[in-house]
Order: C-alpha cells, then structure tokens, then sequence
C-alpha cells in the first residue's frame, strides 16, 4: 500500500454472469486486485444478474467487475444496471466490464452506465490504476 492511498480497502466482487463457463480471466483479475491490496469477492461461475445484484448489494461493494465471453453482454450487463438501480446502489457502485466485447458494443455499454470496458490483453496496472482512480469516494 502506497502513503497516498486511503486507509479505506476498496471492496470488489468480480461476477460471472450468465452460461459462461470461462473463469481463468476472473480468476487472474480477482488474484490482481488482492495483491493490489483490494478485498475481493468472487461469485463463482454461472449467476444470474439477479444474483449478482443481490451479492454486490449484500456485500456493499464499491467495484462490481463483471468478466464476461460468452457474447451475451448486451443482454445481462443491463439487467444488473437495472438491479442495482433498483437497490439505490448503481451511483456507489464502480461497474467494470472485462471480456471479448466487440467496439459497437463497447459504446453502447458506457451509455447505459458501464464506467470502463476492458478487453483481452489489457494490463493488469491499466485495470488497477482504473479502479484505484475511480471507486466512489464513501
């Protein structure tokens, strides 16, 4: 932990949603964001969005990073958009997504509130530095 950090940990739950059965790229940002000193949680593989929500408000999460290849983003990044709306808890709630998300998509995902998507190959300090600069303040 560097002198300028705050004392406060930044609490994650990188989430698989969906039938995507790929796990290793969570696995490998959810081991990144620990020895980056974060507390992170991981749901385990095939949650529905509604799980998701239900994980990240329970855990009172600052970052929600959703790791997703199946190509099924533009239909369950929403619902868990939509879920934490519902729960007050998408305006304290850092929304990552990270997989194969083709460029017109990526668009489409900032809009609805998505505040980064990450693809294949990014650096794991691109990924860190963005998190370490954007969890919401509490």
């Amino acid at each position: 932990m560097s002198a300028d950090q705050e004392q406060r940990t930044i609490r994650c739950l990188v989430a698989k949603v969906g039938l995507d059965g790929h796990d290793r790229g969570a696995h490998v940002i959810a081991r990144a964001f620990r020895d980056a000193g974060f507390e992170v949680i991981y749901s385990g593989l095939h949650r529905a969005p509604e799980e998701i929500v239900q994980a990240a408000v329970q855990e009172d999460v600052d970052v929600l990073g959703i790791s997703i290849l199946s190509g099924a983003h533009n239909t369950l990044v929403p619902k868990v958009i939509e879920g934490l709306k519902e729960y007050d808890a998408f305006d304290d709630t850092l929304v990552l997504v990270g997989g194969i998300i083709p460029d017109e998509d990526k668009d489409e995902l900032l809009e609805m509130g998505v505040a980064e998507v990450f693809g294949p190959g990014t650096p794991m300090e691109e990924t860190v530095e963005f998190v370490e600069e954007h969890a919401p303040e509490r």
